[in-house]
């Protein structure tokens, strides 16, 4: 058996990268998803693709941001290992797309395991598992339940002081690897970076408040490049245990509809039960499911372990 050989492609030949089976129907996740031709490569063997991974970045970004789509074949894990490993652009997040469900369906349950493998040769240990969810107005509108006032808020400073307060006891793997590696304050200010990023307007950001004034939480009603979509949601700790999050999700929903929003999406940990149930009342279908991948450092040795294990 011949070695594999590793290219990575360009405009002329992009069209390799469509010539691997695809059983975990990932064509179809990234039909809306801008994928640089410079920024895929694949492994070949004998002329064959093997194994093939592209690379996201937004597009003022100068190099990407991770690895959001790893295809390997049967018994080609090392060849996946090595196309990640060689790569000119040594990002530190891989993220694997999955059909929901796919440990019950035998098929995709061995090729996501073959992903696994080769991610892991590659250097790369599990961080968070996750649903991603679709609304859309057959799932029905939910109901304000009238608990809060929602208001806008002009003033980055007091979204990074309540950001700050719900980072420090947040259940999300992420959030909880940022504060790892740079602290809370750091951790708030990507979260508030990240949140000038979409593509859609500022003043959409809200403040909820009681109807006596405490402040409870934020809603970050957005758009992605791939639609409308739940920014963010996240409850300050001393106002936790009231489901109060259902009611941030349900007028952020609402919000992006009056926006003209026929879909939405959104995502959460699977190990975030609490944040997983009340997409699930407020009628969230889930649509896929996530696996995120990360390369350790120094700071991840204290770091919480990923909210899933990767089970058969």
């Amino acid at each position: 058996m011949t070695d594999p050989v590793i290219r990575t492609l360009d405009d002329s030949t992009a069209d390799l990268f469509d010539t691997l089976p695809d059983p975990l129907r990932l064509a179809e996740t990234h039909r809306l998803t801008r994928h640089r031709a410079d920024w895929k490569r694949v492994a070949l063997r004998d002329g064959r693709v093997i194994a093939r991974a592209a690379w996201w970045g937004r597009p003022e970004d100068s190099e990407p941001l991770l690895v959001n789509w790893l295809d390997v074949a049967e018994g080609e894990e090392e060849a996946g290992a090595a196309l990640l490993r060689g790569a000119p652009w040594q990002v530190d997040e891989l993220e694997l797309d999955l059909p929901a469900g796919w440990r019950d369906v035998p098929a995709q349950r061995a090729a996501a395991r073959t992903r696994f493998d080769a991610a892991r040769g590659a250097g790369y240990e599990l961080l968070a598992e996750r649903y991603t969810y679709r609304w859309t107005p057959e799932c029905g509108l939910p109901d304000r339940p009238g608990r809060l006032v929602f208001t806008p808020e002009p003033d980055d400073s007091v979204f990074l002081g309540i950001l700050r307060d719900i980072s420090s006891a947040t259940l999300d793997a992420h959030a909880r690897r940022a504060i790892a590696k740079g602290g809370v304050e750091r951790a708030a200010q990507e979260d508030l970076e990240f949140f000038h990023w979409f593509p859609s307007p500022r003043a959409w950001w809200q403040i909820a408040r009681t109807p006596g004034g405490e402040p409870v939480g934020i809603h970050i009603p957005a758009r992605n490049p791939s639609g409308p979509c739940v920014g963010f949601i996240g409850v300050l700790p001393a106002q936790r245990g009231h489901g109060y999050a259902y009611d941030l999700l349900v007028e952020c929903t609402r919000f992006l509809v009056e926006q003209g929003a026929r879909a939405i999406g959104a995502a959460t940990d699977q190990g975030n039960f609490p944040m997983a149930a009340h997409f699930t009342r407020a009628g969230y279908p889930v649509v896929r499911e996530r696996v995120n991948f990360f390369v350790p450092t120094a700071a991840d040795a204290e770091r919480p372990a990923g909210s899933a294990a990767l089970g058969g």
